[in-house]
């Protein structure tokens, strides 16, 4: 099995890792029980307190609840209107990363080459992860809040412990920092480490003359030169023999 199979499959499964985890944290927003508490008596219990970051909600012992939606945006405090901003952030950035890792994955072949591949799902993996440490500071502070108020023994109001809708939420936000964290090194190496093909030492790049004026300059004297040489040469030649053929008569008759 080759590296681009090993890793189009670990692409396929982190995929699934963070679609699970998108889901998780977008159950947690209609989820009521993110606090609750009891009032109940030696026997039975009275009724039960819940409530979300939406809703409050009460219950008593015969099974019948009834919810309140807060009633004043700006009455309330400023960590809940920040954990609601935190996951809407969060679901948000989750979805477009869905939608950048389908295209940039292997196993679907919709972008350009391998880098832009690589480069898109390497910002899809960051949305991812940046989504999901979102969900995680909102669920933390949210179940840290309700843990100080618990052991503080100065805090006179009602009691609340933590509900299952933060365990939903830790559960999801875990699986899109891990399945996002795989992405970014995966993508990232294979985006940004790329290096140019350089030249080895013994092969050298093909090259073309071009003459040049000057070159076209020299090998004309160059040519004049020779004509001029082999003229003079011709001349040379030529009075050796007038000149032989002029001694040849005057010896003759001698």
């Amino acid at each position: 099995m080759g590296y681009r199979t090993v890793v189009m499959y670990t692409e396929i499964g982190c995929f699934v890792v963070c679609v699970a985890g998108w889901i998780l944290v977008c159950s947690t927003q209609p989820t009521e029980i993110w606090t609750w508490s009891e009032v109940s008596s030696i026997v039975i219990t009275s009724g039960n307190y819940y409530s979300n970051l939406w809703k409050d909600c009460v219950s008593d012992s015969t099974g019948v609840s009834d919810c309140k939606e807060i009633p004043s945006l700006m009455a309330l405090n400023w960590d809940i209107h920040m954990c609601r901003a935190l996951i809407i952030i969060s679901i948000i950035l989750a979805f477009f990363g869905s939608i950048l890792v389908l295209v940039g994955m292997k196993c679907t072949k919709i972008g350009g080459s391998e880098i832009t591949n690589a480069k898109v799902t390497f910002a899809g993996g960051m949305n991812y992860l940046i989504g999901g440490m979102c969900a995680m500071v909102a669920f933390s502070y949210y179940a840290n809040k309700i843990r100080s108020e618990f052991h503080d023994p100065y805090y006179n109001e009602q009691k609340f412990e933590i509900g299952v809708g933060v365990f939903i939420g830790w559960g999801g936000s875990t699986l899109l920092v891990s399945g996002g964290l795989i992405y970014s090194v995966l993508a990232g190496r294979e985006a940004f480490n790329s290096k140019p093909e350089k030249y080895s030492t013994t092969r050298y790049p093909d090259y073309t003359f071009v003459p040049s004026r000057r070159s076209y300059a020299s090998s004309a004297r160059t040519e004049i030169t020779g004509t001029r040489k082999s003229r003079s040469s011709s001349r040379s030649s030529i009075s050796a023999i007038s000149s032989t053929t002029k001694q040849t008569p005057s010896n003759a008759y001698v």
